[in-house]
């Protein structure tokens, strides 16, 4: 295989020890106490502080992202793990600050809307600014959300980071040698079964030896989350988490009842991939393993080369930005020790660029992780020209462009390939959106009975593992016969107090973006200008006005059925396929 690269941190700082880093700590500080001076002055002009707010935002992201880009591929550097707490140390003062501006915009709240109104000078801020003003409405005392912030630094965050490195750097060791769990977890691809499960049964070994310290963690962040929200004056972490998405309750009911009805297909299609697979029944270890011989390997730069071709023939625009990506080493796809696993992608709005991470191994899987994490970044780079508030879309949306790209590239891979290699490409497709539909239902039936329970007081891991195969018997039902009950402690999307629910956001990105898909066949060459006018305006309003720029309506049942019914074509294509 060709080199996989890693990535270029150089432009945006020449290295941590470097003045220019040193400085834009100092200046993020010296920036903020500044303004915070100026909103307790009667003489505040509020347009300026906006722009001067977000301009501590911007510096406040490019320092943080840098820090987190450095640890996150080596976990284990005490300098690296330094400088990210460092930032967080210099974060409480934008934190205090936040809950400043927030007061401030209330004390002004009538000159606020005035200056938003139309014509004004904060028109477009019209949304974020209403949004902000409800924000401030939950908070506590700025004493209490000062201290509550300082003491995140010692409690949920130091949880989060503990489980990331445990999650990078664990190992199981035989006779055998050494693997790290990412590695273990990679062999959930492989074409042997006794491969498979041996690496299972590692890998559960490996999450039972350190569940005492990821129970903990998981324990922590969510009493703590819990506990604020209901100071706050949330009626639950959903009910924030809703906000935070910018949606309605009633989306969400139309997206779950959607996924719940569709149950049986997805169930449908597991049973058929175990009949391909000779199995009486898939293990939960089956769920990625490689149906047909028509499973192609990529080297790195047959990868970039068929995303750029894809990306190309979909948006001009959207082939050059993923040229520039791949060009300026703005990638680490490099799978290694100390490195987290899975894949994200990050932007440095100082620098207008962004970062992305995964662990290529070769695979169409490791290709489609590409796609995704490059569908983030251009819609990154098409909001970067907007200001802070304007362009911070919610987790809803997040999603829409990562999936829409990895589709993109399904399709240009499955109009040009042969009939085995088909089956392969299709099953790939459906691995993917049970996970997106099945796997990330059942990771928010067991965050709600999470939540629930740890109300009543502390979970310990074998609680919590009973919770989550509870949940994923509620998901995938009859159609495994062996489930994985430390998933609580893989997905690193459970420990964070500031987000909670980063699940269904994955199913409605994976609806949203077939649906857009289907807008696209109807549309033809216009869409892609569509395209990109729907993604400049997801920071600033609402995910459903912003389906509806598309004339898509999402507290409809109807909407989401058509992402469904897409996914249901090659569930039913499979099943045939297995049949003969």
């Amino acid at each position: 295989m060709a080199t996989i690269p890693r990535w270029d941190l150089t432009p945006i700082y020449p290295a941590l020890s470097s003045e220019q880093f040193k400085a834009d700590l100092k200046e993020v500080v010296l920036l903020a106490n500044g303004l915070e001076k100026d909103l307790g002055s009667p003489s505040c002009n509020i347009e300026e502080a906006v722009y001067a707010y977000e301009r501590i935002l911007d510096y406040l992201e490019n320092l943080s992202a840098y820090s987190s880009c450095l640890l996150s591929t080596e976990t284990g550097n005490p300098d690296f793990l330094k400088a990210v707490n460092q930032v967080e140390q210099e974060a409480l003062v934008v934190q205090r600050l936040e809950v400043s501006f927030l007061n401030f915009l209330k004390r002004h709240e009538q000159e606020v809307h005035q200056l938003a109104g139309e014509g004004e000078p904060l028109c477009a801020y019209r949304y974020v600014l209403s949004e902000l003003l409800e924000e401030q409405e939950h908070l506590m005392e700025p004493a209490l959300e000062n201290l509550a912030s300082d003491l995140a630094r010692s409690g949920t965050d130091a949880f989060s980071r503990l489980q990331e490195a445990i999650s990078s750097s664990a190992t199981s060791e035989d006779g055998s040698g050494s693997k790290t769990v990412v590695q273990l977890r990679n062999e959930a691809f492989h074409p042997d079964r006794d491969v498979r499960k041996e690496a299972f049964e590692k890998e559960l070994s490996v999450w039972k030896t350190h569940e005492v310290a990821f129970a903990a963690s998981l324990n922590g962040i969510k009493g703590t989350t819990l506990t604020l929200d209901k100071e706050r004056g949330y009626a639950s972490p959903l009910d924030r988490a809703l906000k935070q998405s910018r949606i309605g309750p009633e989306v969400l009911t139309a997206l779950i009842t959607t996924l719940e009805k569709n149950l049986p297909m997805f169930r449908g299609y597991l049973k058929a991939k175990a009949k391909a697979l000779a199995l009486e029944s898939c293990a939960f270890y089956d769920l990625f393993a490689p149906v047909g011989t028509g499973g192609k390997t990529y080297t790195f730069s047959e990868a970039r080369s068929f995303i750029i071709d894809q990306f190309s023939l979909f948006s001009e625009d959207m082939g050059l930005f993923a040229k520039k990506a791949f060009s300026n080493n703005w990638i680490d796809a490099e799978p290694r020790k100390g490195k987290v696993g899975g894949a994200y992608d990050t932007s440095f709005p100082l620098a207008r660029q962004s970062r992305i991470l995964s662990n290529f191994d070769g695979s169409f899987n490791a290709l489609s992780t590409l796609a995704h994490e490059l569908g983030h970044a251009y819609h990154d780079s098409v909001v970067l020209s907007q200001s802070n508030l304007l362009r911070s879309y919610p987790m809803t949306l997040a999603e829409t462009a990562s999936i829409f790209s990895e589709y993109v590239v399904f399709q240009g891979a499955i109009s040009a390939c042969s009939a085995d290699e088909r089956l392969t490409l299709i099953e790939h497709f459906l691995q993917d959106t049970t996970q997106v539909c099945v796997d990330i239902l059942s990771r928010f039936y067991f965050e709600s009975s999470v939540f629930e329970k740890r109300a009543e007081g502390a979970l310990v891991a074998e609680e919590l593992s009973a919770l989550m195969v509870e949940a994923q018997k509620r998901s995938y039902g009859d159609a495994l016969s062996v489930y994985h009950p430390y998933m609580w402690a893989v997905k690193g999307h459970y420990y964070s107090s500031d987000l909670s629910y980063y699940n269904y956001p994955y199913a409605f990105g994976q609806l949203f973006a077939l649906g857009l898909y289907a807008q696209k066949e109807k549309d033809g060459s216009i869409f892609a200008t569509k395209y990109r006018s729907l993604l400049e305006k997801t920071g600033s309003t609402s995910a459903q006005k912003v389906a509806l720029i598309l004339d898509c309506d999402i507290t409809s049942e109807k909407f989401w059925q058509e992402g469904m019914d897409i996914i249901a074509s090659y569930a039913q294509e499979f099943a045939h396929a297995s049949d003969h």
